[in-house]
């Protein structure tokens, strides 16, 4: 009975081994399962590092912006044509100062470099009596001279040793200086008296004139032109004027 006994027991303790050793391996296997799954994880982090370049990528973009700050640079390359823009503004300015200077040069040529002060050395005066307008003479003066001589401002008159000159008219005055070359004449009308109004006053007969030129600083210079007057003189009274020296004897006696 006891040797019966103890097979049974001899057999369960041997399938209980049997089924601890199966359960030792199915935990291991268990547990290897788990490794892998770990793994499988781990293996499936690698695109996300894959990823990466992606992000170079991103970085790359970025670049793009420095593509664009190339950009802000050619924007700069225009504000250098803008410059060049300035520099012609600058290169107009210059211009207009060459147009000034043009401008100089006519108002100069109004006479010439080599021209002289007419006066009574280098010119001759007459003085003559006319019908129209009433009441006025008519003065030419011609360049007896060998220079272009210039006739500034009018003609200073004094009759018979006066102790004033007449005024001008001022709405006679021309545009240009009157120049005379060689051989060449000049005009101004001599308004003698108060004419058909009757507004002249401390009238008298005159004998006798002085004509004194000035000069472009306006002052009188001599010699004065003799010019002789009609035999009978005459007639002038307080409102004795005259133009400006002028180029026609015909605009000249429109005052």
């Amino acid at each position: 009975m006891s040797a019966f006994t103890a097979r049974p027991r001899t057999r369960l303790f041997a399938a209980a081994t049997v089924a601890l050793a199966a359960l030792s391996l199915t935990a291991c296997n268990d547990k290897l399962g788990v490794q892998d799954e770990g793994a499988a994880q781990t293996g499936t982090t690698a695109p996300t590092s894959t990823q990466a370049p992606e992000k170079t990528g991103g970085a790359g973009q970025t670049g793009g912006s420095t593509s664009g700050n190339s950009s802000t640079g050619g924007d700069k390359g225009s504000g250098g044509t803008t410059g060049s823009n300035g520099g012609k503004s600058s290169g107009g300015k210059t211009g207009g100062g060459k147009t000034n200077g043009g401008s100089g040069a006519n108002s100069g040529s109004n006479t010439s470099a080599s021209s002289v002060p007419c006066s009574g050395a280098n010119t001759k005066v007459t003085a003559q009596s006319v019908s129209r307008p009433i009441n006025h003479m008519l003065l030419t003066v011609t360049n007896t001279g060998t220079k272009t001589c210039d006739l500034y401002y009018y003609p200073a008159l004094n009759f018979d040793d006066a102790q004033s000159v007449p005024p001008v008219m001022k709405d006679s005055q021309p545009q240009a200086v009157t120049t005379l070359t060689p051989g060449q004449s000049g005009y101004a009308a001599v308004a003698l008296a108060g004419g058909d109004n009757g507004t002249g006053t401390n009238g008298h007969t005159a004998k006798s004139l002085a004509v004194y030129f000035f000069d472009r600083n306006n002052n009188s210079i001599s010699p004065a032109a003799t010019p002789s007057l009609p035999a009978k003189g005459v007639y002038v009274d307080d409102s004795l004027r005259v133009t400006y020296w002028l180029s026609s004897a015909q605009d000249a006696l429109t005052y």
